[in-house]
């Protein structure tokens, strides 16, 4: 019996010893899953607070872009106050500052002067009294020979559409010799279209109105009514297309002498060409523009890509490019060690500004870097007023380069703070990234601190997409970048261009329709200084 239980004791011990492991085998797998589970929720919330820290900072990013573009929208348009002080200014009225600068023009400053008009025709006009007698006595007055009119002027204007009725006279033959005409006719006006009815004033007028001051040719059409000239729209679409090679050779040498340029200033903007052509399934195309000191060139393309700069642009020595900070042409000048690319300060200036307005933490952060820029301006602006070889250009030049470098320690300092704000960070990390560009005019005097003549020239576009949208058709948008350079040169060079265009398209007649053969009278590098007088705007000043 003690056998038996003994038997039994042990039995038990050996159940409840594989209970245990089974026990304990279980809490392990539990345990095991316990952890996976904890980390996968750590994980999952680690993943859940980088997604609402993103967010948040999305959000941050959109507040600020809608705080700066109603500020854009509904506040002044200067950058020049300072955002901080309009606050502090805001609740005093402008009659209680004494400081405020009035509009307009200002007591004890000089004045522009009366403008000169002498260069205008004049056409006398006589004014006499119908009946010079006395009132009292009816005595007649005699006229005063000892004494001048009493003079005045007013200026007018006279726009108007006239037919010129051509008569061309022919002549019969007296004589009887055998083989010459029995009848001759004497030759008609030269004609810049062939069978065409309309004459070179007419399209001097067009081409102006619409690629020098951007109105749309529908406008144009119905403003010609209000002088009783009514034009089908046809007829100027196709004398247009007729007259578009006229220009090409023109176009072509405002090209060569713009690639040769050892500076130009470059830039880009969307520009809508309504034709789809293949490989291209929308109608935004971009409008390029490269100035130089002598030419202005736009380039109509489907791309915005490098090819572009590539295409035009022949770099034979050491070529400066001021431009904005798009990565096209910083891909043009990486393997290129002869392309130098100047960066804008003005669209630094701009960023940290933008950062100001749409941040409230940062704003006085932001004014602080927009008011150091400022100074450089001011510094580089009395250094270029003496002569580079001068002491006081020396002296000048010395107090930019140690206020430039008092910036850069600066950024790299604010760079290692802790905990920076997103919007500095990026700020400071764009200047740091394009420092060397930023300093090319420091060693270069004559390189503009900004890219402003491109975005100056830019604005004949942007009237023009705002007035009409754009073009109609591939060649129409060729033909318009091909105007667009010959007019923006010629005010490039103080041309006037209904001067100038009706020269040329004189000549284009007198060649029978086509190009002249000789280009030198009509460009202006190569025209004499007679030639160059003539065309000049009149000093009104």
């Amino acid at each position: 019996m003690i056998a038996v239980a003994s038997e039994n004791i042990c039995g038990d011990q050996q159940i409840s010893l594989v209970n245990e492991g089974l026990d304990r085998q279980q809490l392990l797998e539990e345990n095991r899953a316990l952890h996976c589970d904890r980390n996968y929720y750590k994980t999952l919330h680690k993943k859940t607070k980088a997604r609402e820290d993103l967010l948040k900072q999305e959000n941050q990013q959109l507040n600020a872009r809608i705080r700066y573009l109603e500020q854009k929208l509904y506040s002044r348009k200067s950058e020049k106050k300072n955002t901080s002080s309009e606050k502090d200014t805001s609740t005093s009225s402008s009659s209680d500052d004494p400081s405020k600068r009035k509009r307009g023009q200002q007591q004890g400053s000089p004045g522009h002067g009366r403008r000169d008009y002498s260069h205008l025709p004049v056409k006398e006009e006589v004014f006499e009294l119908d009946e010079a007698v006395c009132p009292v006595c009816g005595c007649p007055y005699q006229e005063a020979s000892f004494l001048d009119t009493d003079d005045s002027e007013l200026i007018e204007m006279k726009v108007e559409a006239y037919r010129r009725k051509i008569q061309r006279k022919q002549y019969k033959k007296a004589c009887q010799c055998a083989g010459i005409p029995g009848i001759i006719t004497a030759p008609g006006p030269a004609k810049l279209i062939g069978k065409g009815k309309l004459g070179i004033s007419v399209w001097v007028h067009l081409l102006l109105e619409k690629y020098l001051y951007q109105r749309p040719i529908n406008r144009l059409l119905e403003s010609f009514k209000d002088i009783e000239y009514d034009v089908p729209p046809g007829t100027i679409g196709g004398g247009l297309k007729k007259l578009a090679p006229l220009f090409e050779p023109v176009l072509r040498e405002i090209i060569q002498k713009n690639q040769t340029e050892r500076h130009l200033h470059a830039d880009e903007t969307r520009w809508l060409v309504f034709e789809l052509i293949d490989g291209k399934k929308s109608y935004r195309w971009y409008m390029w523009v490269f100035v130089s000191k002598n030419t202005v060139v736009y380039i109509l393309d489907p791309s915005r890509a490098t090819s572009v700069i590539e295409k035009h642009l022949k770099v034979v020595s050491v070529l400066i490019l001021s431009v904005d900070r798009y990565s096209s042409y910083k891909s043009y000048a990486k393997d290129r060690e002869h392309v130098i690319l100047a960066f804008c300060w003005t669209h630094v200036r701009r960023d940290f500004l933008t950062s100001a307005k749409g941040f409230d933490e940062l704003q006085a952060w932001g004014m602080d870097w927009v008011e150091s820029i400022g100074n450089i301006f001011h510094l580089n602006n009395l250094r270029v007023k003496h002569e580079i070889d001068s002491s006081e250009f020396a002296q000048a030049d010395h107090s930019l380069r140690q206020a430039l470098e008092a910036m850069k320690q600066q950024f790299e300092s604010e760079l290692t703070e802790a905990d920076l704000h997103p919007e500095r960070a990026k700020r400071l990390n764009s200047i740091k990234e394009h420092w060397d560009g930023l300093l090319v005019f420091v060693d270069y005097p004559w390189i503009p601190m900004d890219n402003s003549e491109a975005e100056r020239r830019m604005y004949t576009v942007a009237l023009g997409r705002k007035n009409y949208y754009g073009s109609g058709s591939v060649w129409s948008g060729h033909f318009t970048a091909s105007l667009f350079s010959i007019f923006q040169t010629l005010k490039l060079w103080n041309i006037n261009p209904r001067k100038w265009l009706t020269q040329y398209l004189q000549a284009c007649a007198e060649n029978r329709g086509q190009t002249p053969p000789d280009l030198t009278c009509f460009l202006p590098w190569t025209m004499s200084k007679e030639q160059l007088a003539r065309l000049h705007y009149p000093d009104t000043s």
